[in-house]
């Protein structure tokens, strides 16, 4: 790779900066019938509005604010991905944006306990707040009430990814001379067919983007380099080289 002045590197949250899913780990721990029952229903009711409905069943059965708060701060986040990020930003040519179908409590709240409150120039996700009862209430970002995201690649009716990407970089106006994207899942496919030949994908192995970019990225005319990658440690040595 030629030197790079200026870089953006682009996360996923569930399975790729941290290594669970906050959505289903919640309930796995503070209420596994909850969690079954989600399992259940996750065909039937869109995901972000099915959890923001365990949320109110939680919240229906006593489940507090500092349960769900300590579940996320132990939640398993290695600690080889705090010094690849770490490192990466303290050498200065890297800015950080989070793409994520999680919501942000959930993300804010794992950052700040692991002392990362900071990393992060935006993070695009479903906007959540706690009410004064405790009550954690999410929505999705696109309201389904108003005008809906156009992707035709397939992301969840929540966010567009890829929308999300291009809108990022048109309101920063920053000429990115690589942008890195790492991610996991099938709704990572439709952000990663915007990028350029000189950019990059890391992509988790295992997972529903591999899948995709193996079956659709050719025929949908994927155009980045692909660095595949198991665990956190993995993203350190590769980002050491960035």
């Amino acid at each position: 790779m030629s030197e790079v002045m200026k870089q953006l590197v682009v996360f996923d949250f569930d399975w790729s900066m941290a290594d669970q899913d906050t959505d289903r780990w919640i309930f796995e721990v503070l209420a596994p019938d909850l969690r079954r029952k989600m399992k259940t229903l996750k065909n039937e009711i869109q995901w972000t509005d099915l959890v923001a409905q365990s949320l109110r069943e939680a919240h229906s059965r006593s489940i507090t604010k500092d349960q769900i708060i300590h579940a996320l701060e132990i939640m398993p986040f290695h600690p080889a991905m705090v010094r690849a990020v770490t490192n990466l930003k303290a050498r200065g040519k890297t800015t950080f944006l989070c793409l994520s179908n999680a919501n942000s409590v959930f993300i804010t709240t794992i950052l700040k306990s692991k002392g990362l409150q900071e990393l992060f120039e935006e993070i695009v996700t479903n906007p959540a707040e706690w009410d004064p009862s405790g009550l954690l209430k999410l929505r999705r970002r696109v309201d389904p009430d108003g005008p809906q995201h156009t992707c035709a690649v397939g992301c969840s009716p929540n966010m567009c990814k890829g929308e999300e990407l291009e809108a990022f970089l048109l309101r920063n106006g920053v000429q990115y001379d690589h942008i890195a994207y790492i991610g996991d899942g099938t709704n990572d496919f439709c952000p990663i067919l915007r990028l350029r030949s000189q950019d990059t994908v890391f992509c988790r192995t295992s997972r529903g983007l591999q899948k995709r970019i193996e079956h659709e990225g050719e025929s949908q005319g994927l155009k980045c380099n692909i660095q595949y990658w198991g665990g956190a440690w993995e993203i350190e040595e590769k980002f050491s080289k960035l």
